[in-house]
């Protein structure tokens, strides 16, 4: 993985992403640099851990939001039951990466999990996760039971007044949410917010009383430290699932980190296609959850040539 890595090397150009897809032409032009780590890098390559190692480092490494002795859960998408290639769960290469990173760092220990819809014995396997990160020395945990949630209020929920939570985020320490990015049916788009409802039991919940509202109202409760997005091969249609690989955008080839869930899923909303009308996106930043005025951010563009 080293030798990969280190033949590349990286090119800063502001604009240079969007050059290379045309979509990313509706992301504002960066703020003017002020120092510091940006709100906002989207890294372009072929290759997904190089550009997680890079956009790592524009924050100053894993090590910035891991801390020696700390808890740490990782919460990928593995909903479904399919396998890397079809891009329906995040990729197994990222977990992995994320976890060996998190260690290195001195974790205490991490865990990874995700409450699926299909089977998660099979969504497990096959997506490829739980290999990948055992190997990599995580704890992977199953969301399949009642008993694996505690409830919470939601003080200031709209539509969710209360919620069960998996365990394995309300004791964490450093919570690291990891989607895919892909058209949804149901919530237009699945992205960093809309992952968050595998972090709960009760989803049916949520698709009775307002679905985008509940998608943002769990926000007020815990939202992750960081944030990345594997951004490789968007699935543009017949999400959350996907048919095959004739419904990916097999061109985009990015990834996306910050710190403010709302102005990634702003920004990734644009590789979908979309402006300003992810609804959940729209509240979810008018109840001071995140910016989702990306001119207002400073967006590092990055892309990883050979």
């Amino acid at each position: 993985m080293n030798t990969r890595r280190d033949f590349l090397k990286t090119t800063l150009a502001a604009g240079a992403a969007a050059a290379a897809l045309p979509s990313l032409n509706l992301i504002a032009a960066d703020a003017p640099s002020t120092g510091g780590a940006p709100d906002l890098i989207t890294v372009k390559g072929e290759d997904r851990v190089a550009m997680l190692d890079r956009a790592l480092q524009a924050f100053g490494g894993l090590d910035a939001f891991v801390k020696k002795g700390q808890k740490v859960v990782i919460k990928p998408n593995i909903g479904w039951d399919r396998p890397p290639e079809l891009c329906a769960n995040t990729h197994p290469d990222i977990v992995s990466r994320l976890v060996k990173l998190s260690l290195d760092a001195g974790a205490a220990e991490v865990s990874v999990f995700d409450h699926t819809c299909h089977p998660w014995e099979k969504a497990y396997k096959n997506s490829g996760i739980a290999a990948a990160a055992k190997a990599a020395g995580a704890r992977v945990l199953p969301g399949n039971d009642e008993s694996y949630y505690r409830e919470v209020e939601i003080p200031n929920g709209v539509s969710l007044k209360s919620v069960k939570i998996h365990t394995a985020i309300l004791d964490s320490d450093v919570f690291i949410n990891v989607p895919v990015l892909k058209h949804h049916g149901g919530a237009t788009m699945t992205a960093c917010i809309k992952n968050l409802m595998g972090i709960i039991w009760d989803r049916r919940f949520y698709h009775r009383n307002n679905l985008h509202q509940c998608i943002a109202d769990i926000l007020s409760v815990r939202k992750p430290d960081l944030n990345i997005l594997d951004a490789f091969s968007p699935m543009k249609r017949n999400g959350p699932i996907g048919n095959s690989v004739a419904d990916l955008d097999t061109t985009v080839k990015q990834l996306l980190i910050s710190a403010d869930i709302v102005a990634i899923d702003a920004a990734a909303s644009r590789l979908l296609g979309h402006k300003d009308d992810i609804e959940h996106v729209r509240i979810a930043a008018a109840a001071g959850y995140g910016n989702n005025n990306l001119g207002k951010l400073k967006i590092e563009r990055v892309k990883l040539t050979a």
